[in-house]
């Protein structure tokens, strides 16, 4: 019986074999050159200046959001000296001016959608803030226009608690632990602030605002007799 032929078949003739092409791959030069003719042939085209107003129109509005909100941000960073400052129960703590600021939205002071609404010595003590009147055996309300100081003086038989809202309004007070004498602290015209004079204290607040008037409560724990000599008036001669 014959053997059945052997076939054998060389390495030689095996076809080499090579990675699938990806079709993709050649596609996306010519979809990004397609893409790029098609936008040059809008653009010459009299409809596609609209659109190019409104892209840059809005190019402009987003550079103007940005630049009124990096200037808002250094409008309202505080003006004070040496103050130290906590955060406490979301008002701000200026502890060498004795003065508590808050923004009208919080929850401390906007208790319905009136408005706001304190106790000037409840939250000066609720806030840590010692010397100010612990009852109003005086009251005075006032305006400060832009431009404008009050204040400027020493009251040595009352303690005083001051609400200031409405601008922006500096609130300068004596302090000998700080270097100038006195410590500074900036309200802004959308924040609210409780400060506390103690008895002996100078204080003064000046209206820093170009167009808004300051408004602001006085709470004293003793009536004043302004001709007899318990005050000093114009204690800061740069004011």
């Amino acid at each position: 019986m014959a053997n059945p032929r052997r076939v054998s078949y060389s390495n030689s003739n095996q076809l080499p074999i090579s990675d699938p092409i990806n079709p993709f791959q050649s596609q996306t030069p010519q979809t990004a050159a397609s893409l790029l003719n098609s936008l040059k042939l809008f653009l010459k085209k009299p409809h596609a200046v609209p659109f190019l107003l409104s892209f840059f129109l809005f190019l402009t509005w987003v550079a103007l959001r940005f630049q009124h909100y990096s200037s808002d941000s250094s409008f309202r960073q505080p003006a004070y000296d040496s103050n130290r400052v906590t955060s406490l129960g979301g008002y701000d703590n200026y502890s060498d001016a004795n003065t508590v600021k808050l923004p009208l939205s919080s929850s401390i002071v906007m208790k319905d959608k009136r408005g706001w609404l304190i106790n000037p010595v409840s939250l000066a003590l609720d806030a840590a803030i010692s010397g100010g009147a612990s009852f109003c055996a005086s009251v005075h309300l006032g305006e400060i226009r832009p431009g404008g100081m009050r204040g400027n003086h020493r009251h040595h038989n009352c303690n005083e608690t001051f609400v200031i809202w409405g601008a922006k309004t500096l609130f300068r007070l004596e302090n000998k632990a700080v270097a100038k004498g006195y410590a500074e602290v900036t309200i802004g015209a959308d924040e609210v602030a409780v400060a506390a004079s103690s008895s002996g204290t100078a204080h003064a607040l000046i209206n820093a605002d170009a167009v808004r008037s300051t408004f602001f409560m006085g709470c004293q724990d003793s009536i004043i007799n302004y001709s007899n000599s318990t005050s000093d008036f114009r204690v800061w001669k740069d004011l």
